[in-house]
């Protein structure tokens, strides 16, 4: 089944993919071009370029689909946030993408996504697919030590759907429901060590998509609704904290944490990084207004306004 955010397959394919080290023995971006495309975008140009292989379809089909994720990343972050490559790589015999992975600094480019796409992938396979979208997003955060990876991915599972919503692809009833199929995935399970010592693939992509929605609540909450987490991500891409660059944790989370005059997401990291932190997420689902299957809108709710702001797209 398709998922929004991620099924738990998929996710299983993420915790093996996403944002990774570059290996030593072989190098990711080595091979042969056959096609390249630029696309040029507010603040960077992404480089698209084809491997050597067969597809179904024409480039000129392929393409569309890098052009949506990237946009939507434009209109989350206000701007692409680094000069990338975004190399395609046909998959004999395959169908749907099959693996995306992105990497910091790689042989020259700031930002590096390779995605191994299926050749027998259809239009509206590239119409249904989150993954283009997440990878790119790992490109606006900063790498962090291998302890902090969950918030990497956390990160890029939470904003993925809400960068979507934004750009006009999907309605924010579908990503709601999405959440509360999902959330729960990543909370604290027996013998939990914290954040940084619960490197469980549940933990990793849920347990960090998790935090992000509790802090993006949080920071809405306290800054009567002015402020939310897109506004501290936006601001640690503008101190420069991209891929490209090894920051701390912390340091990124006080960047964030000036932008909204908060201390959200230092003092959570504080706490989940090393305690099972349990979320009553029953309850914060009413007060955010949304329930069901069909993820319904109370919008008599207390937090209705927090959970409508959280999607609008911002006006730059």
């Amino acid at each position: 089944m398709r998922r929004v955010l991620a099924s738990i397959a998929s996710l299983a394919l993420l915790a093996a993919s996403s944002k990774a080290q570059p290996p030593q023995h072989r190098g990711p971006w080595n091979a042969e071009v056959v096609a390249t495309k630029n696309l040029t975008l507010p603040g960077a140009t992404l480089q698209v370029d084809f491997a050597a292989g067969n597809f179904d379809l024409p480039q000129d089909k392929i393409l569309p689909w890098v052009q949506r994720a990237a946009q939507a990343v434009v209109v989350y972050y206000g701007k692409f946030p680094v000069r990338a490559r975004v190399l395609i790589i046909p998959i004999p015999g395959e169908q749907g993408i099959v693996q995306g992975t992105t990497w910091g600094g790689m042989h020259g480019d700031p930002g590096f996504t390779r995605i191994r796409l299926g050749q027998h992938t259809t239009v509206q396979d590239l119409a249904e697919d989150w993954t283009m979208t997440h990878e790119l997003t790992h490109m606006a955060f900063p790498t962090l030590p291998d302890d902090q990876h969950w918030m990497e991915e956390g990160l890029a599972t939470y904003i993925e759907p809400i960068a979507r919503v934004q750009a006009g692809e999907l309605q924010p009833a579908q990503v709601w429901h999405d959440m509360i199929d999902g959330m729960p995935k990543g909370e604290p399970a027996a013998n939990d060590q914290g954040m940084d010592r619960t490197h469980t693939w549940g933990r990793t992509y849920w347990g960090g998509a998790l935090f992000c929605l509790v802090a993006d609540v949080e920071i809405h909450k306290q800054t009567g609704n002015r402020k939310g987490l897109q506004d501290a991500l936006r601001a640690i891409v503008a101190a420069g904290g991209t891929i490209d660059h090894d920051w701390p944790v912390m340091k990124a989370l006080e960047v964030g944490d000036q932008a909204t005059d908060t201390t959200v997401l230092t003092s959570m990291y504080k706490q989940w990084s090393s305690n099972p932190m349990p979320v009553d997420l029953p309850t914060l689902w009413q007060q955010l207004g949304v329930s069901g299957a069909s993820a319904s809108f109370d919008s008599k709710a207390p937090l209705a306004s927090v959970r409508d702001s959280i999607m609008a797209r911002r006006k730059d």
